[in-house]
């Protein structure tokens, strides 16, 4: 049967997942009263409610007589781990644009690694149909970009569809016909190479791990040569060439639409998955006894940012959540690194505590989310950024930062992002009334700032980041301007207490909820921390007053999500994280702890 192996790749919200859902609807993979969630590519909870992918998934359909394996690739630079890994499992890629805001960093980033493989891009102009539609400077600047990445002759000559996968049509002209993805899936069959496929017995890198509680471990890659089928001797080379397993497959799994069904053999060229092996992992190679040279695999970029994940000591701890204890912590750490290559975990400074580098702050929120949800209980330091010695020189990660936002806030955006180190490198009109700004910012100096623009913008701004180089520290930069408020006392906070403390700043926990000593409750008006009582009641007697009481309406307090949380605290504070809370707390419980920390920190 002809194959081909296709990668959707383009930055987040570009439509690759309601790309994928309309592909299978019109290629007859579900039956005609099957019902279908929208994105049904985004399988789990998380990816859900954020609307976002997270995880690499493959999916696979007919197109008269060629079976098309697609995977779905995630659009967030934190995750684009996932997208790297991938891009050797396939043999041409779809880079989807938008028609309105044209290639972004994601989009700018997915093409640099799928045009060093050597693959040739089918362009895809999605979402013609909105009203600030510019497909022809849309397809000028992605040539622009093709040439910037240095793509080869035969890789400029890509084709070019227009169409809305919402709508479910492509076509070679941005007028239509507006019938079907037709058009898409025959320039996929005439564009892509069949597989490029070795001589020999077995062999299979594997790009992505996942547990099945009936089958085991599922590794999931590409046959680069020979057969496999169920009760094959089959084992495991890493990358140096060592042997790490020996086994045999208990089954070979094939994609079929949004189901994987076993199959009697899997074929070189196709992307399969296979049970049976306990603990071969991401990059190794899978094949047969007689061979002993793994595949290569392509190195990971490193990781950007560090977190210290910790055991949860605070007074309240073990309340909520089931698994509190360091060894159950490291084991789940551990598992996660296992599966995701853009993730390394090293040991702490103590036995309770690690430290977890990943690519930004949402990859990491997102564990430390799906950890909660598992029932865990942790506390979370600052986020820090790893750097890099050369030379006896230090050096920092800078990102690129692209800022779209209304004319009347462009001042105060550059402003701010001056402030912290960033270099402007672009500004230029993008659409009625809106200003998209080019900056180089240091790593360090994005952590915590989302929220800070989008207060300053009145939620009008979208941010964009990605990854640009390694340069020469830059210095000091600001810190927080304000400081917090502290609880003094332990028990449940009043609200006639928190009332009277509105005078002191904005209060971040309702009335009758538990505080303990050294907990955050609020944030300082002022630029020092303060610590008050949230537990004093109103003092009643028994005589009788003319006037009326004053009936107590408290303003909402300002909640902090999770990566809100993590950007907010300071270096000297955790966030404490369990299946039912998120709060914010000093190291130091005790203030006379906190005074003769701070006092040693001055003298060093």
């Amino acid at each position: 049967m002809a194959l081909r192996n296709i990668a959707i790749i383009a930055h987040v919200d570009h439509g690759k997942t309601t790309l994928i859902d309309v592909l299978l609807k019109q290629s007859g993979s579900f039956r005609e009263n099957e019902r279908v969630e929208e994105r049904a590519m985004d399988s789990n909870d998380i990816e859900r409610e954020r609307g976002i992918t997270i995880l690499a998934k493959v999916t696979s359909l007919m197109w008269k007589d060629t079976r098309i394996n697609i995977v779905d690739t995630p659009g967030h630079a934190d995750f684009g781990g996932e997208v790297e890994r991938i891009l050797s499992m396939v043999d041409g890629v779809v880079i989807l644009v938008d028609a309105a805001e044209g290639p972004m960093p994601q989009t700018k980033f997915v093409l640099s690694k799928a045009l060093a493989k050597g693959l040739r891009p089918i362009v895809a102009i999605n979402k013609i149909d909105k009203s600030d539609e510019r497909h022809l400077e849309v397809l000028d600047e992605v040539f622009d970009l093709f040439v910037a990445l240095d793509a080869s002759s035969e890789q400029l000559d890509f084709p070019v569809l227009y169409g809305s996968a919402k709508q479910g049509w492509m076509a070679a002209d941005p007028a239509g016909p507006k019938e079907s993805l037709g058009p898409l899936l025959d320039k996929v069959v005439e564009h892509v190479p069949e597989p490029d496929v070795e001589e020999g017995a077995f062999r299979m890198l594997v790009t992505t791990i996942e547990r099945n509680p009936f089958l085991g471990r599922i590794l999931t890659g590409r046959i680069a040569a020979g057969t496999v089928k169920a009760n094959d001797p089959i084992h495991t080379l890493n990358r140096e060439g060592k042997e790490v397993e020996k086994g045999r497959v208990s089954k070979v799994l094939a994609f079929r639409g949004l189901e994987r069904s076993p199959i009697e053999i899997g074929e070189a060229g196709d992307i399969v998955a296979i049970a049976g092996l306990e603990t071969s992992t991401v990059a190794d190679t899978i094949c047969s006894p007689s061979i002993t040279q793994p595949i290569a695999a392509r190195p990971i970029d490193p990781p950007t940012l560090s977190v210290t994940f910790r055991i949860n000591d605070g007074p309240l701890a073990g309340r909520e959540g089931d698994k509190v204890q360091s060894r159950v912590i490291r084991d789940r750490l551990m598992r996660e690194a296992e599966g995701n290559v853009a993730i390394r975990v090293t040991p702490g400074t103590d036995g309770d505590s690690f430290d977890v580098a990943g690519r930004g702050e949402l990859q990491l929120a997102v564990l430390i989310e799906n950890m909660r949800r598992e029932g865990f209980e942790l506390t979370i330091g600052r986020p820090k950024v790893l750097f890099k010695e050369e030379d006896g020189q230090t050096l920092e990660p800078v990102e690129e930062v692209i800022i779209d936002v209304d004319d009347e806030f462009t001042g105060t955006v550059v402003q701010k992002l001056t402030e912290r180190k960033g270099e402007l490198t672009d500004m230029r009109p993008s659409g009625v009334g809106r200003t998209r700004i080019k900056l180089v910012v240091p790593t360090r100096a994005l952590i915590g700032y989302q929220p800070e623009l989008l207060s300053d913008t009145r939620g009008t701004a979208i941010f964009n980041r990605l990854f640009h180089s390694f340069v020469p520290y830059k210095g000091d930069l600001p810190g927080r301007r304000t400081g917090v408020l502290i609880s003094n006392g332990t028990g449940q906070s009043v609200a006639y207490a928190l009332w009277n403390l509105e005078d002191r700043g904005p209060m971040m926990i309702d009335a009758g909820v538990d505080v303990y000593e050294g907990m955050i409750i609020g944030e300082h008006s002022r630029e020092n921390d303060l610590e008050v009582n949230v537990l004093k009641g109103k003092q009643l007697t028994n005589i009788r007053t003319t006037s009326k009481d004053e009936a107590v309406r408290l303003t909402t307090p300002k909640k902090l999500t999770l990566e809100q949380s993590l950007g907010y605290i300071a270096e000297d504070e955790y966030v404490e994280v369990t299946p039912k809370s998120i709060r914010l707390r000093k190291i130091w419980l005790d203030p006379n702890d906190r005074k003769r920390m701070s006092r040693a920190a001055k003298t060093a």
